[in-house]
């Protein structure tokens, strides 16, 4: 067995489903920026202290696969892909919420880099905000017809935003504010 099929030498890539698009179709822009944003939530958790951290990123790293699926299937096979919802939407916000009620909101926009962890999750943070755009302009293309897909991202990254927060917390470092 081998780590490699070839079937992409010729620029093309295959759907969940039936056909193949190039490599640089917006449908594969989205599910490579999916990629990114779960390799990131996977570096972040790698990095990370809080001892919350950890179980909702790998939990997220799992949606993130299922809606990677579901944006790489074709259309008409879209819906046996179907599994970000609304109440996958109430997760992430539910845990956003649990954790704001332990973190202090920044009253003014604040900078990367005072913790390892913290500075992995605002590159992830950015990385699925890319992903985010993405799947709304394959959503406006009615490429994607889930709403839930472009929610979940748009929910994800508040989350990731706050657990930037948390993780500077739990490491007794003060979060550097924009502006000095």
């Amino acid at each position: 067995m081998t780590f490699y099929t070839a079937k992409g030498d010729d620029g093309t890539t295959g759907l969940l489903g039936e056909g193949r698009v190039p490599k640089y179709h917006v449908r594969m822009e989205a599910v490579g920026a999916l990629d990114e944003a779960s390799a990131a939530l996977g570096l972040a958790r790698a990095q990370c202290s809080a001892a919350q951290t950890a179980p909702i990123l790998l939990e997220a790293q799992r949606d993130l696969y299922k809606l990677m699926a579901e944006v790489a299937a074709t259309p008409e096979n879209a819906e046996r892909f179907h599994f970000i919802n609304g109440a996958r939407v109430g997760w992430l916000e539910e845990q956003t919420d649990e954790l704001s009620t332990v973190v202090e909101m920044p009253k003014e926009f604040i900078l990367p880099g005072d913790t390892l962890g913290g500075a992995a999750l605002s590159m992830a943070r950015a990385i699925v905000r890319r992903a985010e755009r993405c799947v709304v302009s394959l959503f406006d293309e009615d490429e994607v017809i889930n709403p839930d897909l472009q929610r979940y991202l748009n929910r994800l990254s508040s989350l990731c935003f706050v657990l930037e927060l948390l993780e500077n917390q739990n490491a007794g470092k003060k979060t550097s504010l924009a502006k000095a």
